[in-house]
């Protein structure tokens, strides 16, 4: 396997003697510098007639090693889970399987100027609305948060975290319609928010999407 060091750091992410191109979603902070011994995805946008269509190249996905799910910030969420769910689900059966390898979306780290990694292997998929007795916030496109019947500014978020009862356990969802973009700055923006004053737990093993 080429050493990650090898991959083009940009977002105009080239897929192995191709002309398609990857728009890579991007952030301010690195999770993970390096992968070792990897395979590579390639989630491509596609237009047919108004029609936008997840073209992936997956004839790189060894079972063994770790999977790196490099996906154009571009595409629908819903659309690329689906996608990766039959990815993990077929990488999970595999006789092949090592496991110790891992699963991570690539992303660009604009400060360093780097490719970066989100590890993604534990995370739950749910395309579905969670059930009433779960606490959640849903986030949607447009930077909204919804909450029971209310709707609040993405900047408020903290606030009514702040508010919920010492010690509940919470949910995030996420509107499908949104891109694969906007869904990792929100995956980023709720990491950095302070869970630690009412003693908050969230659930990151298991995300909605609807």
């Amino acid at each position: 396997m080429k050493n990650i060091a090898l991959l083009l750091i940009t977002m105009l992410f080239l897929s192995c003697g191709d002309d398609k191109e990857v728009l890579l979603p991007v952030a301010k902070e690195t999770l993970v510098a390096d992968v070792k011994d990897h395979s590579p995805i390639y989630f491509f946008f596609k237009l047919e007639e108004k029609d936008t269509i997840v073209d992936v190249n997956r004839n790189n996905s060894i079972s063994s090693t770790n999977w790196l799910f490099n996906i154009d910030k571009r595409l629908p969420l819903r659309k690329v889970i689906l996608e990766v769910k039959k990815l993990q689900n077929k990488k999970e059966g595999s006789a092949h399987k090592n496991t110790l390898s891992e699963n991570y979306f690539t992303y660009t780290d604009t400060v360093k100027k780097s490719l970066a990694f989100m590890p993604f292997t534990k995370v739950h998929f749910k395309l579905e609305k969670p059930d009433f007795n779960i606490v959640y916030f849903h986030l949607d496109r447009n930077d909204l948060v919804h909450f029971n019947e209310l709707v609040f500014a993405k900047s408020q978020l903290q606030e009514f975290i702040n508010k919920l009862p010492k010690q509940s356990r919470i949910y995030f969802s996420f509107d499908k319609g949104m891109s694969f973009g906007k869904y990792i700055e929100w995956t980023f923006f709720v990491k950095q928010l302070d869970y630690k004053e009412n003693s908050i737990k969230v659930n990151e093993k298991r995300v909605y999407i609807y």
